[in-house]
């Protein structure tokens, strides 16, 4: 009988253990879901945060490359300096770009900076599989392609974006230009970004290669990362797209921080329960003498139960008497066996700044009768400040005064929790502002130019569609005005950068104070500026380019130095034609360069005839590169005569176009537009090249050609490579003389020239000076360089029939070039009667029609054939 007592008291304690386990598991589990929120919201935080730093990095670099696309588009013929100027623009002191390159036809050919990137130069995308593939996908798609991480050719590593460039070409079409290439370096990208802060406290992958988004291959982090649940967020780039992947420095948490403070409160609970169970089940064997007190104690604990309470009290509604248990004597910092409590001890305890919101929301409750809920602040003895929660609700018993009977427990840690939440929040915010006004930073960086303030061009582009919009609404004009600084490059070489960034600022500011309000300033160049306004009367655009020229050439004064410069100016107007937006500028630019021509200082209306004019040379360059692809260019030969003995001297190779639709062209055909595209030194290595090849085949024919003069540009005299590749030609000594054009100011020649002109010699190559007497050449130069010959230039050759003045002139000439040991070549000898007086002024050699005209290489053998034949018959 006893035993089955026993069990039967025991069976609650077995259920409430069992019930305990089981609320202890779930509360273990829920613990380790919240804590795994919680470190995961924490990564995530620090994703977003590296994401958006990626995001601007890339866009704000790549974006500040389209600005050189568009200007490429209107100057599709550029040269290196100028790109290197324009892409100069791009790099400031946190830019990540390592380089930009130029491929047109895609063939690298512009590069910024050159130095360091000298092995990109002359890189054919259509002969590396690679280059091919990304590179014709940014053409066909007709839109920036992002791709990388790669390995360059010039070392390191890069994230490369390209953007295909199609330019305006005959008949309002568009043709492919070829692709502008911008390198963003991987390690300044990835640092600028905080990937590589030790200090972050996570791991992070970069998942998407070549902007493929998650399903690309990982470039970034340990593969360990990708399999450990990371958190994810995508990173939006100007095409496709990565994934960041992250987890904390050490991997996730097995086990919530607070897990075994949390089974431990657990624990001392299911002891709080099961112990009076166990207590219980020994005080029924004497419940008869106990009943009375177990029923009292298991009242009070089933209300205890009931209200949660960790620490409980009891207030007599009636007599207002308030008693504690000892949990509540714990949480007030009050001894256990300090007797009976009241309404002052509570009070009394309680932090003055709350004590009239608890009396408030007891009172309320009372009042209605109803639950009591209230948190406040209380002092404890020995001064701490701890934070208290309390739940109570009204009780009445039979015959007996209504009581509030409740809990208290302490919140400390939860209201220092949501504290520490509410600063972690505001800092997010602070972050998330301070990157919102990066982003409006970064806006108006990309907008507008960092030396004058003003827009730049990737601004004008957006506004200038909008501008011809609004004016064709008003039934208005658009005119757009495109200024040249004149002389300006004089300022910057004789002064210095920042003389010539002082004029600069100067110009800006003439443009800002001379343009009326609603007009739009931009700078588009180094120092070219546009200025976009909308008239009713075209003869206002007059009036505003000649007052821009006239405060431009005032003097202005920097550190003590009277600097003056003046200001070309193109107009374009949009005569409601329709004109695309974009073309306006582009015709500026061509009104611009008549203005240039015609004198400088001086302002020009597009016209009709000027884009005419502009097509046609835009042709002839097309030709001029077909030809040169398709070895039109040949060399013709006017003899050289001895004026003693009238025999054959020598030979100048002249540049001849064996054009396929017009025949035989002389250089004034070809020539200027040559230059611009800089191929003039191509056309010298094709004549040079066929002109000893033509020799070697006259010396096999037994021909008596001693030598073949050929023209040397400036430029090509200022290639590096020059000499070796004149070497591998094996020239042979005192066959060959170069002659310098009247272009290259040899009082001021570089180091380069003079070395390359010094090694010319040591080769055996003649040095001559064409043109003398009209060019820059000089008595100075003369003796600098010690030319073997020197040619006076026809037009001081043709007077000297009829004016003594000229003839004294060539004698000075001559006898200048006799004192030094140089041999004079007269050219423009048209008559005998030239040869004649020629000859008694000391001439040695003679040049011009009086003797033969210039003809090709079978033609000059002929030539000499029938001279030798009359000599022996």
């Amino acid at each position: 009988m006893k035993d089955a007592v026993f069990s039967s008291v025991n069976i609650p304690a077995a259920v409430a253990v069992l019930v305990i386990a089981f609320s202890a598991a779930y509360a273990d589990h829920q613990n380790k879901i919240v804590s795994d929120q919680v470190a995961r919201a924490d990564v995530l935080a620090k994703v977003n945060l590296i994401r958006a730093k990626l995001e601007g990095n890339i866009n704000g670099n790549l974006q500040l490359v389209h600005g050189l696309v568009a200007t490429i588009v209107t100057e599709p013929y550029m040269g290196q300096q100028r790109f290197a100027s324009l892409a100069s623009n791009l790099f400031g002191e946190n830019s990540q770009l390592n380089n930009i390159a130029g491929a047109p036809d895609l063939v690298v050919s512009l590069m910024y900076p050159l130095k360091g990137n000298e092995k990109a130069m002359g890189l054919d995308y259509r002969k590396d599989d690679w280059q091919r593939k990304a590179a014709l996908r940014a053409r066909d798609e007709r839109k920036l392609i992002l791709a990388g991480p790669v390995d360059l050719k010039q070392g390191g590593q890069g994230f490369i974006g390209r953007f295909p460039v199609f330019v305006a070409s005959a008949g309002n079409s568009e043709r492919f230009w070829g692709i502008i290439s911008a390198v963003v370096d991987v390690q300044r990208l990835y640092k600028a970004s905080g990937l590589l802060d030790d200090n972050l406290g996570i791991d992070i992958a970069l998942i998407g290669k070549d902007a493929l988004g998650p399903g690309g291959v990982q470039f970034f982090g340990s593969e360990d990362v990708r399999k450990d649940d990371p958190v994810t967020a995508e990173v939006l780039l100007p095409s496709g797209s990565w994934q960041i992947a992250a987890i904390p420095k050490n991997g996730w948490p097995s086990t919530p921080s607070n897990a075994w403070v949390l089974r431990a409160i657990m624990a001392a609970a299911g002891a709080l329960v099961v112990i009076p169970f166990l207590v219980a089940g020994r005080l029924i064997g004497e419940r008869q003498r106990n009943y009375a007190e177990l029923h009292r104690l298991s009242r009070r604990l089933e209300l205890a139960l009931e209200a949660s309470a960790i620490g409980v009290w009891e207030h007599d509604l009636a007599t207002n008497d308030l008693s504690w248990d000892d949990r509540v004597n714990e949480i007030y910092g009050r001894p256990s066996d300090g007797g009976p409590r009241g309404y002052s001890d509570w009070a009394g305890a309680i932090h003055p700044l709350d004590l009239a919101r608890a009396n408030a929301d007891f009172d309320s409750a009372v009042a209605s009768r109803g639950t009591y809920s209230s948190e406040y602040r209380i002092i404890r003895p020995d001064g701490e400040i701890r934070y208290v929660r309390s739940r109570a609700t009204t009780y009445e018993a039979p015959n007996e005064t209504p009581k509030m009977i409740g809990a208290e427990w302490d919140v400390t840690a939860d209201v220092l929790l949501n504290s520490d939440l509410v600063r972690a929040r505001q800092l997010s915010e602070s972050k998330n502002a301070e990157l919102e006004a990066t982003k409006v930073r970064i806006e108006h960086i990309a907008l507008h130019d960092s030396l004058t303030g003003l827009a730049n061009r990737r601004y004008l582009d957006q506004v200038l569609k909008e501008y011809t919009a609004n004016a064709r609404r008003d039934r208005a004009h658009v005119g757009l005005l495109h200024i040249d600084l004149d002389r300006f490059k004089h300022i910057n070489d004789t002064l210095g950068h920042a003389a010539g960034d002082a004029m600069l600022v100067h110009a800006s500011t003439v443009l800002r104070s001379t343009v009326e309000e609603g007009g739009f300033v931009a700078r588009i160049g180094g120092d070219e500026f546009v200025v976009l306004c909308t008239v009713q009367d075209i003869k206002r655009l007059a009036l505003l380019a000649e007052n821009i020229i006239s405060q431009m050439s005032e003097p202005v004064y920097y550190h003590g130095h009277r600097c003056r410069f003046g200001a070309s100016v193109g107009i374009a107007v949009d005569n409601e034609n329709d004109i695309e937006a974009k073309h306006l500028l582009v015709n500026a630019d061509i009104a611009l360069y008549q203005a240039k021509t015609r004198g400088r200082n001086r302002y020009e209306f597009f016209t009709e005839a000027m884009q005419s004019e502009i097509v046609d040379t835009k042709r002839i360059a097309d030709e001029i590169l077909g030809g040169l692809e398709r070895n039109e260019f040949v060399a013709f030969y006017q003899p050289q005569f001895s004026a003693k003995t009238l025999e054959i001297v020598g030979v100048e190779a002249l540049a001849r176009w064996r054009h396929p639709k017009q025949g035989i062209l002389a250089p004034d055909v070809f020539l200027r537009v040559a230059d611009e595209l800089n191929v003039v030194s191509m056309i010298d290595r094709a004549i040079l090249n066929q002109s000893l090849s033509d020799f070697a085949e006259w010396s096999t024919a037994n021909l008596d050609v001693p030598r073949v003069s050929v023209n040397v540009s400036g430029r090509r005299l200022q290639d590096e490579d020059l000499i070796k590749s004149l070497r591998e030609l094996n020239i042979k000594p005192r066959t060959i003389s170069f002659e310098l054009v009247e272009s290259i100011f040899l009082d001021g020649s570089d180091d380069l020239i003079t070395w390359n002109v010094n090694q010319l010699k040591e080769l055996g190559i003649d040095i001559e000076i064409d043109d003398f007497g009209t060019g820059y050449a000089s008595i100075v130069s003369l003796l600098k360089l010690h030319p073997r010959r020197l040619k006076i230039d026809r037009q001081l050759i043709i007077p000297i029939v009829k004016s003594p003045q000229r003839r004294q002139i060539v004698s000075s000439i001559i006898e200048i070039g006799k004192s030094l040991g140089i041999e004079i070549i007269a050219e423009g000898v048209e008559t005998m009667e030239h040869a004649r007086i020629l000859e008694g002024l000391g001439c040695d050699i003679l040049q011009g029609y009086a003797f033969g005209h210039a003809l090709d290489s079978e033609g000059l053998k002929r030539f000499v054939q029938s001279r030798r034949l009359r000599a022996v018959s």
